[in-house]
């Protein structure tokens, strides 16, 4: 670093110097607090649905309105959401997103019918939906760029395993069979309702979090605030440091361009933005590979799938069936009358929580490699593997083998979080919020759909959506193959 001058640095040179350490420990760990925040509320109806059935007295399309309702509200708040973000920065919208977010779902808990809860839980969903692309831009904007490949990718990690977590909670709450009744509201409260309120809590200890983290240092530089993004810079400085005591060495952080006027438009015309040279390419390509990323769509019914699958293994029988034989088999088997009406089978919840432990390490293992390998490179592996993985699961006729190829499949969800490291490697910081939360919402379109078509699917016709899903996924290894490779791209052309 250039010091002649009065020890004024560019910006990636100031946070270089404020290096990796306490600080970075802490905002990668309540980031990862808030991408559970944001599961616990907006996929929680992957449990609700089928625990609250009884009550509720949910039809088979009732239930698919409450599992596919949260992904409306992921659709239609991400972009809004990641709009406000750029205006009025990270840390501000997620406080005020985490709490709202938190009071409707504790207020979901209440739900007199599946109408209630429908609408609620698409309000708390819809008031989460931004958080993902918050907590990525924030973390990302406040490490040195040779972690940020790293941090995004551990991020993409706890978020895989962010399901599981769910299932873990749900364990020893979910097969309870008490019931006290309100007579205010005509409603029982039981363990359901109790998991529900309970899957509020880590949005709460998230905001206390915020309250001791600074706002994005990189934000406040785009926006002029040179002063306010230095002073943001030493503090991290100063406790990444805090055991060595050593001080910062700089004084004042130059732009290495100026602030064209150009730029200053783009920040009023942001959205366009995405659509015109040069990054409608990037736009294009990633919005699709959102697009056919619909593993998610599986894993929402993962809980259900492993529910029946455990059902009729412990029968004894299936054991020479393929997942799909043993999902239709399942439905007409007799309920366990040991457990509470509509309970989760605990077994199955146990291997909902390994298949997200499965995701979460294959994404660490990842990580590992990511910055010799490059993301495009990883991610044309994976979606052509784990595709074909799906498609094979209807060849395989053994319980277990088919399981096997079902959880490989599952697993390419991985590819979620090197498209986000991706997009925030390929998009300007006035649009980096902005650019992740449109793609990640065009694959939530896409998402909206498939839980739709897999609800109806998976009992009347499983074969055809592992065929249909396993292809399209596979495809976006040739989608894939059209994005520039990441290892060949310079510091400065990667975050002007």
């Amino acid at each position: 670093m250039d010091r002649q001058d009065g020890r004024k640095v560019t910006f990636e040179e100031a946070l270089n110097e404020a290096g990796f350490g306490l600080y970075s420990v802490v905002l990668l760990s309540l980031s990862g607090l808030i991408i559970i925040s944001l599961v616990c509320i907006a996929y929680a109806s992957t449990i609700i649905v089928p625990a609250s059935a009884c009550e509720l007295e949910t039809t088979t399309s009732q239930k698919g309105l409450l599992a596919a309702v949260p992904v409306i509200a992921l659709l239609l708040g991400a972009v809004p959401w990641g709009y406000l973000t750029d205006i009025y920065g990270r840390k501000r919208m997620l406080i005020i997103l985490l709490s709202s977010s938190a009071v409707f779902n504790g207020l979901a808990s209440i739900s007199v019918n599946w109408i209630m809860l429908l609408i609620l839980q698409f309000l708390s969903t819809f008031f989460s939906s931004g958080q993902f692309s918050q907590a990525m831009s924030i973390l990302s904007e406040s490490v040195p760029m040779a972690n940020r490949n790293i941090v995004v990718l551990l991020v993409g990690s706890i978020f895989l395993l962010s399901q599981g977590i769910m299932a873990l909670m749900a364990i020893p709450i979910i097969p309870l069979s008490f019931s006290y009744y309100m007579p205010t509201l005509g409603i029982y409260w039981n363990s359901w309702r109790s998991l529900l309120l309970l899957y509020s809590a880590p949005s709460l200890i998230s905001i206390i979090g915020l309250l001791f983290i600074s706002e994005s240092p990189k934000f406040l530089f785009n926006k002029g605030l040179e002063r306010e993004a230095l002073s943001v810079v030493s503090r991290i400085h100063k406790i990444n440091n805090i055991w060595s005591k050593k001080e910062f060495p700089v004084l004042d952080i130059q732009r290495d361009r100026p602030q064209t006027t150009e730029t200053k438009t783009a920040l009023t015309d942001t959205f366009s933005s995405l659509f015109k040279r040069p990054l409608l390419k990037n736009t294009i390509i990633l919005s699709t590979l959102f697009l056919f990323q619909q593993v998610g769509s599986f894993v929402l019914w993962l809980p259900t799938v492993s529910n029946q699958f455990v059902r009729i293994l412990e029968t004894g029988e299936g054991s020479d069936l393929t997942l799909c034989a043993i999902i239709r088999s399942s439905i007409n088997t007799p309920p366990d009358t040991t457990t509470a009406p509509c309970a989760l089978n605990v077994t199955s919840l146990l291997l909902v929580l390994s298949v997200s432990a499965l995701q979460s390490i294959a994404n660490g293992l990842i990580s590992l490699i990511i910055n010799r390998t490059g993301r495009r490179n990883v991610v044309i592996c994976v979606t052509a593997f784990c595709g074909i993985a799906g498609i094979l699961v209807n060849f395989v006729p053994n319980a277990i083998g088919s399981a096997v190829l079902y959880i490989v499949f599952l697993i390419g969800i991985i590819a979620l979080g090197l498209y986000s490291a991706i997009a925030v490697a390929l998009f300007p910081t006035y649009l980096r919020a902005l650019a992740v939360a449109f793609t990640m919402t065009i694959g939530r379109i896409g998402t909206f759909v498939s839980v739709q078509v897999l609800n109806r699917l998976l009992n009347d016709n499983c074969e055809i959506s592992f065929y249909i899903y396993g292809g399209i996924f596979a495809s976006s290894a040739i989608v894939a193959a059209f994005l520039v490779d990441d290892r060949q791209l310079q510091p400065k052309k990667i975050l002007e």
